[in-house]
Formats: C-alpha cells, sequence, structure tokens
C-alpha cells in the first residue's frame, strides 16, 4: 500500500452488509481512511488510545507521547501537548469525564490526569506505585460515572478495577489474576453503557479473551467469550465502546483485527477488518470510538492511521 501523503483524507465508498458476520480476514471499504507515519502535527507513530467527547472531538494518544485533537472528518484541530514525563512509558488509556474534560491513564506513572480540552493540566489522582488501597501499579484505563466516581483498571501487579470517590480516595476494589469469573488476565479497557438502569460496567478482559460485566460495587453480573477467530469468539480484546442508543457494544480485537460488535447482553451480530494494509484490514488495532452519529473510528495502530466504519 503507498503511503498516504500527510494529513490526505481518503474517502471511500461504504460497502457494508448485513451479512458481514465475521470472520477474520473479511473486510469491506470503510467510508473514511486517515493518517500518516511521523511526528509532525497530524501524523501519528502507532497510536494506541482514543476518547471522543459530545462535540465529536477525537482526542488520540501515540507512540510518542502526544496527545493531539481531530475533528471527526480526520482535519487536525490542535493543540497538541504530552504528560509532564514519559520516559518511562506513555498513556495507554483515554476518556471523557462527566464534565467534558480528558482523563489520561498515565499508565507508567501510576496515576490518572484531567486535563481540559485544550491541554491544561487540572488535578492528578494517584502517583505512588504499590499494591494498597489507593495506590497503583500499571493503569490500563479509567472512566468516571454520572455521580462522579471513577473505576480504574490495572493489571501487571495489581490486576484489579478500583472504585474512588470524586475526591479520589479509594472506596473498594475487585479482582485477582486468573481466567475464573471475576478474575482477570490484563484488563484493558473500561466503558459504561448509555441509558443504562442498571448502571454496569464492561470490561475488556484481554488475555482471557472475554468481556466481563459488574456493577459498580464489583458484583460480577455475566461473562462472554473465548479465545478463537469464529464469531463470538475474542482475540486481546483492547477497547470497547457502546453506540450513541447503547443497544450495541463494539469491540476492538487485537490479535483477529478486527472489529466486533455484539448485543449488550454477549450475542455476536457480525465482524469488520482483517489483518493487513489495505483500507478495510487492520494491523494489530488498539482502540476505538463511537461518535454521536454512530460511526466507528478505528485505531489502526501499526497503519499508523484511523477508519471510519458505520456497520
Amino acid at each position: 500500500m503507498t503511503p498516504l501523503p500527510w494529513r490526505r483524507l481518503v474517502r471511500l465508498c461504504v460497502c457494508l452488509l448485513p451479512a458481514l458476520v465475521g470472520c477474520s480476514g473479511t473486510h469491506a471499504e470503510p467510508e473514511l481512511v486517515w493518517g500518516h507515519k511521523g511526528v509532525q502535527d497530524g501524523d501519528f507513530v502507532k497510536p494506541r488510545a482514543v476518547a471522543i467527547d459530545r462535540h465529536d472531538r477525537l482526542y488520540i494518544v501515540d507512540f510518542t507521547a502526544r496527545i493531539q485533537v481531530y475533528d471527526r472528518d480526520g482535519h487536525y484541530l490542535g493543540p497538541t501537548w504530552t504528560t509532564p514525563d514519559y520516559r518511562n512509558g506513555r498513556p495507554s488509556g483515554l476518556s471523557i469525564d462527566r464534565d467534558g474534560n480528558l482523563l489520561v491513564s498515565d499508565s507508567h506513572y501510576h496515576c490518572l490526569r484531567i486535563y481540559t480540552p485544550d491541554g491544561k493540566e487540572l488535578r492528578k489522582i494517584g502517583g505512588q506505585a504499590g499494591t494498597d488501597p489507593g495506590q497503583f501499579g500499571y493503569i490500563s484505563d479509567a472512566v468516571q460515572d454520572e455521580d462522579g466516581y471513577f473505576y480504574v483498571a490495572e493489571f501487571g501487579e495489581n490486576q484489579r478495577i478500583s472504585k474512588l470517590d470524586p475526591s479520589g480516595n479509594f472506596v473498594t476494589c475487585w479482582g485477582a489474576p486468573g481466567t475464573g469469573p471475576g478474575e482477570f488476565g490484563r484488563v484493558r479497557a473500561l466503558t459504561f453503557r448509555p441509558n443504562d438502569p442498571e448502571h454496569l460496567l464492561y470490561c475488556a478482559d484481554a488475555c482471557n479473551h472475554r468481556i466481563q460485566v459488574f456493577t459498580r460495587d464489583g458484583q460480577l453480573v455475566r461473562v462472554w467469550g473465548e479465545a478463537g477467530e469464529a464469531p463470538g469468539q475474542l482475540s486481546y480484546p483492547y477497547d470497547l465502546a457502546f453506540s450513541p442508543a447503547g443497544d450495541v457494544l463494539y469491540v476492538i480485537e487485537y490479535g483477529n483485527h478486527r472489529v466486533q460488535k455484539f448485543t449488550p447482553e454477549g450475542r455476536s451480530l457480525g465482524c469488520w477488518g482483517g489483518p493487513g494494509m489495505a483500507p478495510g484490514q487492520l494491523h494489530s488495532p488498539w482502540a476505538l470510538a463511537v461518535d454521536s452519529k454512530g460511526r466507528v473510528h478505528v485505531i489502526d495502530s501499526e497503519n499508523h492511521r484511523v477508519q471510519r466504519i458505520d456497520f
């Protein structure tokens, strides 16, 4: 594939069919492909996490630790900023808090950082490494609920999810290393379902190749998924996000190089992608975000680009 010119947007015809229910290697044309490998504003080096706000602005962090802001059509908006230090490693999780600010999982520095949309740091939560309550290991992702509570996913030394109050104080935690229900093998991402009266927390349990669903106090509700390539099976789910109506959950699969969509109860509705470099193919994707129109923005990490699909 010829590299895309810098900041060039390639608009492509959508030809996704309802019958595209997925096996790895099957792909169809995306709506839009954008991005190019580089270190200038608007370029990427292995983008690894994304968040989208209520204005459909995309915040993307890449392997250089730069956080950049784009509109939903891939136009660079600025600004670009980094976390205070990234010599130990880069952030690996982004989300939007209830006030519209950016919540950054500063993974290797054991803390959460909250930024305004224009990159001003408002506060830091955590920062002390350890296993005790209120201490953190490698933070992979964090989200905030409508009541202001934070939920922080960790892996490595701490295979758990911690709940913090709006001030950042420890409330409770759950999880342990393992493959049993309620145990974790590298929690990579968290999300809430919109308009959910049960306020359930959905978790991508990557190395166990499954999705786990909990109450906000850590009670296990359901689990689905197993290792494999067939519809309903998963290979290293790295990120997940709901449609605006909350009726579809999209899951990015790092191992299968695809996106799979599910009902909130775990029934597979189809897959998109497959390994490769052509439009409609993916190379080790890390993340995704869903905009207000229900279109999925896929962070195609090793291809240094974003693809937008509607399926």
